[in-house]
């Protein structure tokens, strides 16, 4: 019996990167699993794998920037298993080009503010209902910032402003539910080695092999421990959140960046 037995816990873009290795991360623990996402292949195989190492995984396909699949993919998580008790909201867009901020345009904001903040948003609204309906009356919710969010980044503008309003909602509602035993956190990640990551360097670099390298060597001199962490790392954080460990936690922006951003906290 793992320590979130007879639980359930749902990931957002759970079929990659720090979504991935938290959807096993909570399989790990006992949880029953439930992923989403909007890619149907790479969502089941995750759920098989999960499923290989004995776990209980479903996958639903869900864009989380419509409301209509949003509250059907709860619906279809109680129906399936009876309840929500954790939520973690991981979906983000893919990055964008390097573009500076007035020469942006308002399909970008919407590409960018759809996903990473209304998704979020949209997400927090129906969990916390369905939360609120259920006996015991208790929950944790964790959303996926970026420390982009806490300072900003020159060429990604509406990116770093989607993931400060991620900290602002998941702030604003952990004060609104903590009498009702919903508890609401941040997860605030630096670098981590996933295919978002990789295609923002990607972009960066323009292709160029030998500027991608030095781009990456920059990076790491930027990170006091020298280096890019695993999705894994941010995986178990989250799930950390989520567990009788931080039961006192809300409202909290955990900051996981291996002391990028130490000198301006």
């Amino acid at each position: 019996m793992g320590e979130f037995s007879d639980q359930v816990a749902l990931v957002t873009g759970g079929n990659s990167g720090i979504g991935h290795a938290a959807a096993n991360a909570f399989a790990e623990k006992g949880a029953k699993v439930v992923l989403a996402a909007r890619r149907i292949e790479r969502g089941q195989q995750v759920v098989d794998q999960i499923k290989g190492k004995g776990g209980d995984a479903t996958f639903i396909r869900a864009d989380v920037s419509n409301a209509e699949d949003v509250e059907a993919l709860i619906r279809r998580t109680v129906e399936l298993y009876g309840r929500l008790d954790f939520a973690f909201n991981n979906a983000a867009s893919e990055p964008g080009e390097v573009i500076a901020t007035a020469d942006l345009d308002e399909a970008e904001f919407y590409r960018v503010i759809d996903v990473n903040l209304k998704g979020v948003w949209l997400c927090m609204k129906y969990e916390i209902q369905q939360m609120l309906r259920q006996q015991p009356l208790a929950g944790s919710i964790v959303n996926t910032s970026s420390v982009n969010g806490l300072g900003g980044v020159a060429g990604g503008a509406f990116y770093a402003a989607s993931k400060a309003g991620v900290i602002a909602l998941t702030k604003s509602a952990a004060q609104e539910y903590a009498d009702k035993g919903i508890r609401v956190n941040a997860l605030v990640a630096g670098a981590f080695r996933t295919p978002m990551l990789e295609s923002a360097i990607d972009i960066r670099s323009d292709g160029d092999p030998e500027t991608r390298q030095a781009l990456v060597d920059r990076f790491k001199q930027m990170i006091p421990q020298g280096r890019i962490a695993e999705p894994e790392e941010a995986a178990q954080t989250a799930v950390w959140l989520c567990s009788d460990g931080a039961s006192y936690v809300t409202g909290h922006s955990m900051i996981v960046d291996g002391g990028l951003t130490a000198w301006a906290r």
